[in-house]
């Protein structure tokens, strides 16, 4: 595996996760959620991050996306599967909301996208 294309690229998919989750979850879909005084802006980045080296790991290692297309698509299919994931353990513990539910899953679908997009573009480049 090539280690440089992994973290580069992993380090800009965690940026763009991070910058996109600010717009949606902040922005344009503040009441998803109830919001959490106490909430740690670190971790959120440090999700991210992780967030990002994942999605990189999947691309360099496993599948070599290195196109926009390739990476729009594979990072919209990693990002259902992860929001579907999170909401069911999320909504595990509390009351369902459908619509919030599935606007989550959407908004994790288009992040995921563009998360992949800008780690293939970079794995492209390297």
């Amino acid at each position: 595996m090539n280690a440089k294309k992994f973290l580069i690229s992993g380090i800009v998919g965690g940026i763009v996760d991070f910058i996109l989750g600010g717009l949606f979850y902040q922005t344009l879909f503040p009441n998803i959620y109830h919001p959490n005084k106490d909430m740690k802006v670190e971790f959120i980045a440090l999700g991210c991050l992780t967030f990002g080296l994942f999605v990189s790991y999947i691309f360099v290692k496993w599948a070599n996306i290195t196109t926009f297309k390739t990476g729009l698509f594979g990072g919209a299919v990693i990002g259902f599967f992860y929001g579907l994931s999170m909401d069911f353990f999320m909504y595990s513990g509390m009351p369902m909301n459908f619509q919030n539910f599935v606007t989550d899953v959407l908004i994790n679908v288009i992040m995921g996208s563009f998360v992949g997009a800008a780690i293939s573009l970079v794995n492209g480049k390297l």
